[in-house]
């Protein structure tokens, strides 16, 4: 997967088409649309029969979204956070998260030692 610094420079314009910004950013255009509904932070303007008008700082954010969750492993519910800055909902998130990981891995050793008697 290639990192943002890999990817094309934006071109010094004001508006950029969803395909535009899917091939500046190495993405389909389903990708975009998809995220536009998760992360409050892109929201590209609509004009002329609902088409998507991109700017600079919705391509950048999108370069972010990707970097993210492609090549940092974030969720999406992690990457809308982390987006957000909000830390108290970071940390909740990851509480939650190690919480479901404690959970599987008791029954993990269950199962382990269940087998194990067998």
């Amino acid at each position: 997967m290639a990192n943002s610094t890999d990817l094309s420079p934006i071109p010094d314009k004001l508006y950029f088409s969803i395909g535009e910004v899917a091939s500046l950013c190495e993405l389909k255009a389903h990708v975009l649309r998809y995220w536009e509904q998760e992360f409050p932070q892109l929201s590209p303007s609509k004009r002329r029969g609902n088409r998507r008008y991109y700017q600079r700082k919705d391509v950048l954010m999108v370069r972010e979204i990707k970097d993210l969750l492609y090549n940092k492993g974030y969720t999406i519910e992690g990457a809308r956070t982390q987006l957000s800055g909000n830390e108290d909902s970071m940390l909740r998130t990851f509480q939650h998260s190690h919480a479901k990981l404690q959970s599987a891995i008791k029954q993990l050793e269950k199962v382990v030692g269940d087998l194990e008697t067998v």
